[in-house]
């Protein structure tokens, strides 16, 4: 007879492994650790040949096999559990996305952490004077002048030095040893990520700015439940203080001994961020984003989870940060497409993050000058209370779009003559210039002048990008390079010519056009050094005339004072393209970059280029702005049946072979449809149809839209072809993933 076992001491772990299979692992418990077997605890378990990390996501007495034919669990690795919030949150993620639950904790784990390190955040030595060191003789040190010397300068630090500090000042270990063993000065360990400081009293290293009526209206609101979950979109105009307000209502968090969560769209957004947050608080500030190294994100992800760190900026990933003591989460450029991840697990932050705040019962706010259509549908129908900015801070008014056409003028460099005399009479007056132009590289492409022959990928449906630093055809798709042709490849002429403008040949226009000013280019190609853009942003802040040429990197939310001229070198990308979301983006993107003129003293301009200056979309987003566009767009949406008012989602399949992606694509729909009428379930399938861009990267890709009008119709249809693909061999020849609530059709 069996002893029944002791609570926290069960037999059978159900753990989650970082595997493609959606379902868990029994593993035999022999050896509880100290604190019983719980949820959360990370353990190594062979898995095939090989032992992986997984997580204890369910503890039983029994499981489907008898418990001599389990594996046991090879080692805890944890003595406490990984935080309750931040598992609940995975479990959520893995079934709302249909994603497998133990790759979904995996990818919202720290590096080191998948590694099986601990979870403890790095320390640092410090040194301290003891009451003895602080009240001895200096008669007493005589003999020793350097120790004497180092104890002088401990006295003007009372709250510590680390240790590298003293060294840095001539000292050495031997004589921080010789004063601790005469018991004058003591050595202390504290977290090298947000510490604990003695020395702040107060919250604000300086004080909160005056609001204006509207930002203090919306302020109140959010006081009004701050124990709540409280969900509010926060929709002012550019250069509208809409950061103001992220920061008094986190100081009303932190001052509740809470925790506020931050995300921005993007890593080069994080360091102005952290730059006047941290001036604003004298309390710890952490940062998480890619540009870390990996134990400088474990150090963060600890100072979060334990609750040292009450301000947590970061950017996509860091939904996944787990709190002590959740306060507020804000979403800043809540529109921004870089919050969905595109592979692998295709999450949507913003949308985890009004499931987070639903969870822990405090408030949301979404910020942005051009709201999403989710977002404004959900305010229009009440979900979210509704926060209305519309003045600057500036006594200037927003600019206004003035379209340029281009139809039948000559170009240099994408510029057409009016635009480059509005340049220069800007840069005369001793103001900078924005170029906005979405094109990295010299040239959309390089052209055969003889034969009409464009220089296209080997790999994808796409043209390759002229580069002239360095010299090289680059597909801006698959990253495939190939040198520049002598002559054209079809008919041997030499005369091949650049097609359209990149950001490089505007640069170089510009250049030459403007000797006496400096241009700055930004995009991914010049700021890939580490801190090459905040250093770039630095210089462009003194204020000095120079002109600006840049992607959409510098489109979001970067305040630029002195630039009173924005140009948009072409405004047609999205007017005409296939994806049924192209033309918000667009809109959202046009109005960002537009923000970035007359922030400061000086009222702004922005000129848009375009070929199609009679379109109605655009006149209504330049006469009447984004307000009347989106509002336009939802009527829309609403007629086609689309996305807010009803959901969506994408099965995604690509393979090097077109006939295995083509069959399997048939079969799935066909499958599908079968389905769905012998369970009358009111689903939509819609395809499968090549993507828009078939080829890429070697592989053909093909997709099938689902739709309904009920999320639960979506899901239970999604769950059912998730496991009609796991079960089908011809699957297994194909690369395929469940989109939810797609952002993109490309």
């Amino acid at each position: 007879m069996h002893d029944s076992p002791t609570p926290g001491a069960h037999r059978v772990l159900r753990v989650a492994v970082p595997t493609p299979l959606r379902r868990l692992f029994d593993y035999r418990a022999d050896v509880p650790p100290s604190s019983g077997w719980q949820p959360g605890l990370r353990v190594r378990v062979p898995f095939g040949r090989r032992q992986v990390v997984g997580v204890v996501v369910e503890c039983r007495d029994t499981g489907e096999l008898p418990l001599g034919e389990l594996k046991p669990v090879a080692e805890c690795l944890d003595e406490a559990p990984l935080p309750a919030d931040w598992l609940w949150l995975c479990r959520f993620t893995a079934r709302y996305y249909q994603h497998p639950l133990g790759d979904t904790l995996h990818q919202a784990l720290p590096v080191l952490l998948r590694q099986g390190r601990p979870l403890a955040g790095r320390m640092r030595e410090q040194w301290l004077l003891t009451d003895s060191g602080r009240a001895v003789d200096a008669e007493r040190l005589k003999r020793a002048p350097r120790q004497a010397e180092l104890l002088t300068m401990l006295a003007q630090h009372p709250h510590g030095l680390a240790t590298p500090a003293v060294l840095a000042q001539g000292f050495t270990r031997e004589q921080l040893k010789a004063l601790d063993a005469k018991g004058l000065v003591t050595r202390r360990e504290t977290p090298r990520t947000a510490a604990a400081d003695p020395a702040t009293a107060r919250l604000l290293g300086e004080p909160a700015l005056p609001l204006n009526r509207e930002q203090a209206t919306a302020l109140a609101t959010l006081h009004e439940r701050l124990d709540a979950f409280h969900p509010c979109l926060l929709h002012g105009v550019t250069g509208s203080g809409k950061t103001e307000v992220y920061l008094q209502l986190i100081e009303a968090v932190v001052a509740r001994g809470r925790q506020a969560l931050v995300l921005v769209p993007e890593i080069g957004l994080t360091p102005q961020t952290l730059s006047r947050f941290r001036h604003r608080f004298r309390v710890p500030v952490v940062a998480l984003h890619s540009a870390l190294t990996d134990h400088e994100r474990l150090d963060a992800w600890e100072a979060a989870a334990s609750g040292r760190a009450p301000i947590i900026i970061g950017t996509r990933s860091a939904i996944f940060t787990p709190l002590a003591r959740p306060g507020a989460i804000i979403v800043d450029e809540e529109h921004d497409g870089s919050f969905k991840q595109q592979e692998g697990l295709r999450y949507h932050a913003r949308d985890l993050a009004v499931a987070r705040a639903q969870r822990h019962a405090i408030p949301l706010l979404l910020g942005s000058a051009t709201p999403s259509l989710e977002s404004l549908h959900h305010a229009q129908r009440g979900d979210y209370r509704h926060l209305r900015l519309t003045r600057r801070a500036t006594r200037h008014a927003p600019a206004r779009l003035e379209l340029v056409d281009m139809r039948g003028r000559p170009r240099q460099g994408g510029l057409v003559p009016p635009v480059l005399t509005a340049i220069g009479e800007t840069l005369a007056a001793g103001h900078q210039v924005l170029v906005f132009i979405n094109r990295r590289g010299f040239a959309p492409t390089l052209a055969c002048h003889a034969c009409g022959w464009l220089a296209e990928c080997d790999h994808c449906d796409a043209r390759l990008t002229l580069h002239r630093q360095p010299p090289l055809l680059a597909c801006h798709h698959c990253d495939s390079r190939r040198a520049l042709p002598d002559a054209c490849p079809a008919c041997g002429s030499a005369d091949l010519r650049p097609l359209g403008s990149g950001t490089e040949r505007t640069e170089e226009t510009l250049a030459a056009q403007f000797p006496q000013v400096p241009v700055h280019r930004i995009d991914r190609d010049s700021t890939r050094r580490r801190d090459a853009l905040e250093r770039m942003l630095a210089e462009v802040r003194r204020g000095e005339p120079c002109l600006l040429v840049g992607t959409q990197m510098l489109a979001k939310g970067h305040h630029l004072p002195h630039v009173t001229l924005v140009v948009v070198v072409n405004a047609d990308a999205g007017l005409y393209a296939s994806d049924f979301r192209a033309l918000e983006h667009s809109a959202q993107l046009l109005e960002q970059v537009a923000g970035r003129a007359g922030r400061a003293s000086h009222p702004g301009r922005v000129l848009v280029q375009t070929l199609h200056s009679d379109d109605a979309h655009l006149r209504l987003l330049t006469d009447a702005g984004y307000d009347a566009l989106a509002a336009q767009l939802l009527e829309e949406r609403r007629t086609a049946g689309l996305p807010p008012f009803r959901f969506i989602a994408l099965l995604r399949l690509e393979s090097p072979k077109e006939p295995a992606v083509t069959e399997l694509g048939r079969h799935a729909g066909e499958s599908l449809r079968a389905w769905l009428a012998e369970r009358e379930l009111a689903v939509d399938c819609l395809g499968p149809v090549p993507a828009p861009m078939e080829r890429r990267q070697g592989r053909y890709h093909l997709q099938l839209m689902l739709g309904a009008d009920k999320r639960s119709r979506l899901h239970e249809a999604g769950a059912w072809l998730v496991a009609w693909l796991e079960a089908t061999p011809e699957a297994r020849r194909v690369r395929w993933s469940l989109d939810i609530d797609p952002q993109t059709l490309a």
